[in-house]
């Protein structure tokens, strides 16, 4: 099944970003010091997915989820070499190889509009404290470079107070940050918008910080330029990023699974569904159904004013993915045209490939928790951009006398 990304990696059969890199992969190998990374809250691996396409090696991985592990471990034969399954707080910290760099994708629940909105000290999220006890662990050897990534949530969560901690956090471990937004729309027929920041040491803080504020519209909001501004007295540097591919203007098409027809709906069910759909919605669906050709459309099941809806996308792209737990939660499936209507669950390969990954990756665990290691993840192309775009260039400014000098081997 092709991807909608323009190639794939010729090393890792990973796809890549449509877009040509700013690095090429011949100067990457020749960065003075190892491009290795620590990747925490390592979920099924997609970040090193990502990342292994602009050129990374893995060091070590931790997570607390054995489900997401074995996962990880059936695309990653040598998951058992460096993952540790284990509550980061409970990690044996003198154990974590050094790195170049470290990535922190940090659960989002209690910043998210579709959590509980408890904010950096809720019962999830507040596992990145987690993540800045294991930097401030390794002293002097922490990682030059760290990515931390989240959902725009994170920028509002208590009126803007949980960004600031966190961010301050960081710079008090020496990191001078920089932060912008990239949705996996750029890259898969996918809604999916992220907050990244990035992070390093080999930077002093920028004499100017509100030059973030000129970047493009694409790698940024109104709600990130709010934030810069009001936290404009902490540690900020701005690194150069270029523009982002554009925005897809659909592809959901190209992701469909053709799979056997007892995946599809009885007719009472799709008549229920349509039942739930607001008169706007129930149009653009019989729309579709008197087309001569078949489109495809996603759709959630929202409770409005009491009432359980189906709400249908208007376009031929996805919904931003979430985790399998809760009613709401799930994406589902209509195929409309030529006089009939059709709908189904999304299947774990779809969620697959929504992130970018390649169908070389083994799904042979139940449903939902497939679509949990899937929704809970990154988009493997957005990561690889990064990587190539923003992480590359950063380690070709890092000299000797800025990085430490036992980077290049575990204590």
């Amino acid at each position: 099944m092709p991807h909608l990304c323009a190639r794939i990696h010729p090393q890792t059969n990973v796809p890549m970003p449509a877009s040509s890199p700013t690095t090429s992969l011949g100067s990457q190998r020749e960065a003075p010091f190892p491009m290795t990374f620590a990747e925490y809250f390592a979920g099924i691996g997609l970040v090193r997915m990502g990342l292994r396409a602009a050129g990374w090696s893995v060091v070590f991985a931790n997570d607390f989820s054995l489900q997401k592990y074995d996962m990880y471990k059936a695309f990653f034969p040598d998951a058992s070499n460096h993952y540790r399954v284990a509550d980061i707080f409970q990690l044996d910290y003198s154990q974590i190889p050094n790195s170049t760099l470290a990535t922190c994708s940090f659960p989002c629940v209690d910043l998210s509009l579709a959590g509980n909105m408890d904010g950096i000290g809720g019962k999830h999220s507040s596992a990145f404290w987690g993540f800045v006890r294991a930097l401030n662990s390794q002293g002097q050897a922490a990682p030059p470079l760290i990515l931390v990534e989240n959902v725009p949530g994170w920028l509002s969560s208590n009126r803007g107070q949980d960004f600031r901690t966190t961010v301050s956090a960081l710079n008090d471990l020496g990191y001078s940050c920089d932060v912008f937004l990239l949705n996996a729309l750029r890259f898969t027929p996918q809604s999916r918008l992220r907050v990244f920041l990035v992070g390093t040491r080999a930077r002093p803080a920028s004499p100017d910080p509100l030059r973030i504020l000129q970047r493009s519209p694409a790698l940024s909001s109104s709600r990130l330029r709010a934030a810069i501004v009001a936290n404009h007295d902490l540690d900020w540097t701005h690194i150069g990023i270029p523009e982002p591919p554009p925005l897809l203007r659909g592809g959901l098409h190209a992701i469909v699974e053709q799979g056997p027809e007892h995946m599809w709906w009885p007719d009472t069910e799709v008549d229920r569904h349509i039942q739930m759909m607001a008169e706007a919605h129930r149009r653009r669906v019989l729309k579709l159904k008197a087309s001569d050709t078949i489109s495809f459309r996603t759709f959630y099941r929202r409770r409005r004013n009491g009432q359980m809806r189906a709400e249908v996308r208007d376009d031929d792209m996805a919904g931003c993915l979430r985790t399998a737990v809760g009613g709401s939660s799930r994406q589902f499936l209509v195929a409309a045209g030529k006089g009939t209507i059709r709908m189904r669950h999304m299947t774990p390969r779809e969620y697959a490939r929504l992130q970018g990954v390649p169908d070389s990756f083994p799904i042979e665990v139940p449903t939902n928790q497939a679509l949990t290691g899937f929704g809970d993840a990154v988009c493997v192309p957005a990561i690889a951009w990064i990587g190539l775009n923003v992480l590359n260039p950063l380690l070709e400014e890092i000299s000797p006398l800025q990085a430490p000098s036992t980077l290049s081997h575990a204590r």
